[in-house]
């Protein structure tokens, strides 16, 4: 599970990092919706925690540069992968247990 998390989330970065450097070399609409579907799932995490809005006023306040709001992004989808991965984690060894639990009584096919 936490590989997976892992193996995921390092992906998930490394397209990010592909994309962003792109996006400097070659603007097109096409790296810019890409660059915006990317960042969506941290900023939705952020915007259901209350921090979007204090990054977005020191962002454009200028206490913030462009690349620590994308080391904050990088960390918050790194945060909500893992998270995901424990909780689908989770839910299936607690279904796994609840199977198995019925085959011991006879329950099983």
């Amino acid at each position: 599970m936490w590989g997976n998390a892992f193996l995921l989330s390092a992906l998930y970065l490394l397209v990010g990092i592909v994309v962003e450097g792109a996006l400097r070399l070659f603007p097109s609409k096409f790296l810019q919706r890409l660059s915006l579907s990317l960042d969506s799932l941290p900023a939705r995490a952020l915007e259901l925690v209350g921090a979007m809005e204090p990054l977005r006023t020191a962002f454009f306040n200028g206490r913030i540069p462009e690349y620590g709001v994308r080391l904050i992004f990088g960390f918050t989808t790194v945060v909500v992968i893992f998270l995901l991965a424990l909780v689908v984690g989770t839910v299936m060894g607690g279904l796994r247990y609840l199977v198995a639990r019925g085959m011991r009584r006879g329950g099983g096919a």
